[in-house]
């Protein structure tokens, strides 16, 4: 049976990229550093890093479904 969480993601992913970069954006802010530990922070700070990448051009995101694709092929090899 699909977590909760699962459950999120599968219906996340269903979203058009520009819904699913605002609801990633919303996530991100949403966390507080006071209460991560420090790999966590890191991990933050790197989302918040690459989604400025994304929004100044400097990175163009590529489909979820391709990413998972080209991972998985990866994978295989």
């Amino acid at each position: 049976m699909a977590t909760r969480v699962e459950r999120l993601a599968e219906q996340a992913l269903k979203l058009s990229g520009e819904s699913r970069a605002q609801l990633a954006d919303l996530l991100v802010e949403s966390l507080d550093a006071s209460d991560l530990g420090h790999v966590e922070q890191l991990w933050v700070s790197e989302a918040m890093r690459r989604r400025d990448q994304v929004r100044s051009g400097q990175v163009k995101p590529i489909p979820g479904e391709e990413a998972l694709r080209k991972a998985r092929s990866a994978l295989e090899e």
